[in-house]
C-alpha cells in the first residue's frame, strides 16, 4: 500500500525557520521518522516538498490511480491553495491536512484553511508528532477502505 506525504512551500526550512513556533526538528528529520513509522506500519511511502503548488498538484496527479492516501502539510497554501483545494477533491483516496502548529491559535488570517473541506481531517498543534499521528490514521484508513472495497467485490 502506497502513501504519499506532501511537504508545502517553505517547509525545507522547519528546524530554521521560527524555531519558536514550527520547533528545532528538521524536515530531514520528519521524513526519518515518517520512514521509520512507515516500515513499522508496513506501507510503502513517497515523500516529496516543493515550494511551488503546481508541483504538488503533479505530485497528486501522478499518484492518482497508484496511491491509497496522502498527508498533505500544505504550509502557506493553506490559506490560498484554491488549485490544491481542487486537485485533493479530485483524488479517490483519503488525504489528510497536516500542521505542526494550531493554526487556529495563530493570526487571524491563518485560521481559515481553504484546504480543509477537501479533505477527510486535519491534524494540527502537535509539532513533528502531527506527522505520525497523521502517518498512523491515514494507515488504518486505507487498510479500512482496501477491505471494504475487496469485500464488495
Amino acid at each position: 500500500m502506497k502513501l504519499l506525504v506532501l511537504h508545502g512551500p517553505n517547509l525545507n526550512l522547519f528546524g530554521r525557520r521560527e524555531p519558536h513556533i514550527y520547533g528545532t526538528t528538521t524536515l530531514a528529520q520528519i521524513n526519518e521518522r515518517l520512514t521509520a513509522l512507515a516500515q513499522e506500519l508496513q506501507v510503502e511511502l513517497e515523500i516529496f516538498q516543493s515550494n511551488h503548488e503546481g508541483a504538488l498538484i503533479d505530485k497528486l496527479h501522478d499518484n492518482i490511480d497508484l496511491a491509497a492516501g496522502a498527508l498533505v502539510n500544505p504550509a502557506g497554501l493553506t490559506q490560498h491553495g484554491v488549485p490544491l483545494h481542487d486537485a485533493i477533491k479530485a483524488m479517490p483516496f483519503p488525504v489528510l491536512e497536516i500542521h505542526m502548529s494550531n493554526i487556529a491559535a495563530r493570526e487571524t488570517w491563518r485560521a481559515h484553511s481553504i484546504i480543509s473541506p477537501a479533505v477527510k481531517a486535519t491534524i494540527q498543534g502537535l509539532g513533528w508528532r502531527s506527522y505520525t499521528a497523521g502517518l498512523r490514521a491515514l494507515a488504518e484508513i486505507a487498510r479500512e477502505n482496501a477491505a471494504a472495497a475487496s469485500s464488495s467485490t
